[in-house]
């Protein structure tokens, strides 16, 4: 049997609908047969070839940072590539590299404290309940405390507190803020060290606070910047840390030295609220995983009204974070109203970022910060007979435990 006209009769049996269209419109139509329809109208839907592979490599910083580095890359794949928790890169480099330089701080601040009082941690007047250095070494070293970056009322600059090498309750050996404070001094003038809006982020108060935090940044955030990339990654968690900081110098009380990454680590806890909600139909039990992340976020709160705990750094954080989070995480729109309705929150957010900055260092900077927010500070201090029920400033020239805040 002639094999051609075995062909040629089978091409006749097609029904007429389809034997006047080519072969190659029926391979199309093949291949839409397994595209589901929900995916007809998505923005990413065509296949990644290597021009979309292109144009995503060339993608300015601008572009990564926002997720606008994608090109052609297939919505489903982006979607599964969700599920299965693979993002944009597949090392936290910033992440470890923070770890490294926070490790190398922590260590010197060991060897100040040797130093200064012969042991690595302060074990006298009190022991420091982190296993760290002393008050006045954390501040020296770079700790948030607002008489170094602004004349305080109720401490003026003639105020005298413990030297770095006291060690008697209460001290004996005292030092004026100015040569606590380090760093040169204020050089005649007022205290101007703004820089400690940025510096507490490295510091951390002993060995239990470092370790803590270490883990939730070799962790969660670490998870964060692989999803985001560095760049969105880098920008985020220093917005949350320094707002963090400026947050708690305006509210927490002033006489009490704070330091810590906690700020920043909450700001990447935030972008996963951020995850969660735009992405709610593609997480795994999203209605568990929220009454989890709850129950994690009151706790962490609620760790904020200990002793040594500086609750506005992990509010003014979280705060940052889901703003800062909203504009630069990548989130997966499979609609025009989903991609309009994110646009529309990032919009949203830049400027009330920048606002929320300029208004709470301003504020920062006047003879009475509370004034602005008198209650703010029960927001970090539960108010017992051993603080004076949260008013004043917290510092006691009568003891070297103020009440560092982390």
């Amino acid at each position: 049997m002639d094999p051609s006209l075995s062909l040629r009769d089978s091409y006749s049996t097609r029904p007429l609908s389809v034997v006047g269209q080519s072969d190659d419109h029926l391979v199309h139509n093949a291949a839409d047969m397994g595209r589901s329809d929900s995916y007809q109208d998505l923005e990413y839907a065509e296949p990644l070839d290597e021009n979309s592979k292109l144009a995503a490599d060339r993608a300015s910083p601008f572009q990564k940072a926002l997720g606008m580095d994608t090109g052609k890359y297939p919505m489903d794949q982006r979607i599964e590539d969700k599920k299965r928790g693979i993002g944009r890169q597949k090392y936290p480099v910033i992440v470890w590299a923070l770890t490294i330089i926070m490790i190398g701080v922590f260590i010197n601040e060991l060897v100040v404290n040797t130093r200064a009082q012969g042991t690595p941690v302060s074990f006298k007047p009190v022991v420091n309940p982190m296993l760290g250095p002393s008050e006045s070494a954390l501040i020296n070293l770079g700790a948030r405390f607002p008489p170094c970056m602004k004349v305080v009322q109720g401490l003026p600059l003639t105020t005298q507190i413990a030297c770095l090498n006291d060690t008697a309750n209460p001290p004996d050996r005292l030092c004026s803020i100015e040569d606590v404070c380090g760093f040169g001094g204020f050089h005649g003038g007022e205290p101007n060290q703004w820089f400690r809006f940025i510096t507490p982020i490295f510091l951390h108060a002993g060995f239990i606070h470092i370790i803590l935090n270490m883990l939730a940044q070799l962790t969660i955030s670490a998870q964060i910047e692989r999803e985001m990339g560095s760049a969105g990654f880098f920008i985020t968690y220093f917005a949350a840390g320094i707002f963090g900081n400026v947050l708690g110098g305006n509210f927490s009380l002033v006489g009490a030295p704070s330091l810590g990454a906690s700020g920043a680590i909450f700001g990447t806890v935030a972008v996963t609220w951020v995850d969660l909600f735009a992405h709610w139909k593609y997480q795994y039990r999203p209605g568990r995983k929220l009454a989890i992340m709850t129950v994690e976020l009151l706790f962490g709160i609620a760790l904020g009204y200990i002793p040594y705990v500086d609750n506005f750094a992990h509010l003014g954080g979280l705060c940052m974070g889901l703003l800062v989070g909203t504009t630069l995480y990548p989130v997966i729109s499979p609609t025009k109203r989903h991609k309009l309705i994110m646009w529309g929150f990032r919009l949203a957010a830049i400027p009330l970022a920048i606002v929320l900055f300029i208004v709470l260092i301003r504020n920062f900077y006047t003879s009475d910060p509370y004034a602005a927010c008198s209650g703010c500070r029960y927001l970090s201090c539960i108010p017992t007979a051993s603080n004076n029920h949260c008013q004043g400033t917290g510092f006691s020239t009568t003891t070297t435990t103020g009440g560092s805040s982390i």
